[in-house]
């Protein structure tokens, strides 16, 4: 998927930024590129998940993937917004 690979599960508390996805998901790639710049701009944790490894996820996610989670929260599907992304993390 990307370069930083997948992160295995399990939340930690300095991340506030989630993507879900699946390997060779292309507009996954573009969504951690997104989360992964703006995330970097602002000091902010992030991780991916992918959600083939997780039945639960998958059958809920499966196809709406890439979905971007801020703070536990859906904050789009399949396009990530870096504008809205940074609107929603200067928020909370």
């Amino acid at each position: 998927m990307s370069a930083l690979g997948w992160a295995a599960g399990g939340r930690r508390e300095d991340v506030r930024v989630r993507v879900l996805g699946r390997p060779g998901c292309h507009l996954c790639e573009d969504a951690v590129a997104v989360v992964s710049q703006v995330c970097a701009d602002l000091g902010v944790g992030w991780d991916e998940l992918d959600v083939s490894g997780d039945p639960a996820l998958l059958d809920r996610y499966a196809e709406e993937v890439p979905v971007v989670l801020v703070d536990g929260e859906v904050l789009g599907y399949w396009r990530v917004s870096p504008d809205r992304l940074r609107a929603a993390l200067l928020v909370t």
